[in-house]
């Protein structure tokens, strides 16, 4: 029986656990950024398949029909940056969402004037350069809002857990896009995407959001690139093995006649967001450049195994490994170039820094395609590990670098 002094005392003592009140509301945002993302995933294996079934274009068409998103990703970067830095993450986070919504509604009329190809294609493209934007917005505002909710010192975390989200939603959005195509056609998934950001917006509604830096001095964005370019360029070499899963993965299974066509991004996010639920702590622990080096190396793995499969299983094991190496790879860098630069440009060269990824995924698609049409859908697995490969050089001679400069 304890005394009434023992009781007292114990009252006193805090309790063992206590909500992290920020902690709470970067979970919220990784959710939203799942939820809306799950709007990209979807489209990836039905973009593809409408171009070349219902509209009859060629392989080339349709990769430029999923890069084109990318790109415009790309060429929207500095203003998603500087809108972060200036007005604030929630409102790029808020328009990057009203993108989204106008992107699905736009790609759902190219699918009612499916007809006319020509013009129904487009009309998809059109659709699709809202959906990059959206996407770009969205993607640096969480990271903004993220990195300004539990400081720079976690950015290695939040960094992961963005990547959780955007792959995750990559990993089950290829086949719920798959699913709802086969049963309420290609106007269904677009249908779907219209109403994912919509709950983002409700969610995100009453949020308090983080302090902008409106009026400190900027140097040109092309000048911050160039603090960051190295980095980039690792993410931008690592993207090209995604990239090529998401575009040509399941046309890879059909024209093998292989079954589970529709697993390729699956088994690619499982070993994504195992990582990093397992590791997402290391780059924050012992630094980017020692993760991302063991990541590229199992990543080039990966993608050599897809090429040279002789059945689906083995494919499989291989797009299960890209992912297992593509993991780590953007928090690793990203972390490094959040302790680059200033607080008040952390969301422009973050979004320089994102470009660099997006321009894999822009470019991959259309020259894949062309690499498809000639050497057969193999050679692009062959050229994602060539890229991961040379991406793996870069971030060896970096640490070497970084090693020597150290007292």
């Amino acid at each position: 029986m304890t005394s009434p002094s023992t009781r007292a005392t114990t009252s006193s003592l805090p309790p063992s656990s206590t909500r992290d009140p920020a902690q709470g509301r970067l979970l919220l945002l990784t959710a939203i950024l799942f939820i809306s993302y799950l709007c990209v995933g979807m489209s990836l294996p039905v973009v593809p398949i409408f171009v070349t079934g219902q509209l009859g274009l060629g392989n080339v068409w349709a990769g430029l029909g999923v890069g084109i998103a990318f790109l415009a990703t790309v060429l929207s970067r500095a203003y998603a940056g500087t809108q972060s830095d200036r007005a604030g993450a929630k409102s790029a986070v808020t328009r990057g969402l009203v993108f989204y919504v106008s992107g699905a509604l736009v790609s759902l009329v190219a699918g009612l004037l499916a007809q006319s190809p020509w013009t129904a294609y487009l009309v998809l493209l059109a659709g699709r350069l809202l959906v990059g934007l959206g996407e770009s917005l969205v993607g640096v505002g969480i990271i903004g809002w993220g990195i300004g909710l539990v400081g720079p010192v976690r950015s290695g975390k939040v960094l992961a857990l963005v990547g959780a989200a955007i792959y995750g939603a990559l990993a089950v959005g290829g086949p719920i896009g798959l699913v709802l195509q086969q049963r309420f056609g290609y106007a269904g998934v677009m249908s779907v995407g219209v109403i994912l950001p919509c709950l983002g917006m409700l969610a995100i509604w009453r949020m308090a959001g983080v302090p902008a830096h409106p009026g400190a001095e900027r140097p040109p964005f092309w000048r911050v690139i160039g603090q960051v370019w190295p980095h980039g360029t690792i993410v931008c070499l690592q993207g090209i093995g995604f990239a090529a899963i998401g575009a040509f993965f399941t046309l890879h299974f059909l024209d093998q006649h292989w079954r589970y066509a529709g697993l390729g991004l699956t088994a690619f996010g499982g070993g994504f967001v195992l990582v990093r639920v397992l590791f997402g702590h290391l780059p924050d622990r012992v630094g980017g450049l020692p993760v991302a080096i063991g990541s590229l190396a199992v990543e080039t793995v990966g993608q050599a195994l897809i090429w040279s499969a002789s059945d689906p299983v083995v494919a499989l094991v291989g797009a299960f490994l890209t992912g297992l190496g593509c993991s780590m790879i953007f928090p690793s860098m990203g972390r490094e170039v959040v302790h680059l630069v200033q607080p008040h440009l952390r969301g422009t060269a973050l979004g320089g820094f994102s470009a660099f990824q997006d321009v894999a995924y822009g470019l991959t698609g259309p020259l894949a395609g062309l690499l498809a049409d000639r050497a057969g859908y193999g050679g692009v697995f062959l050229a994602g590990a060539g890229a991961a490969a040379v991406g793996l050089v870069i971030a060896i001679s970096l640490r070497r670098a970084q090693t020597r400069s150290r007292p």
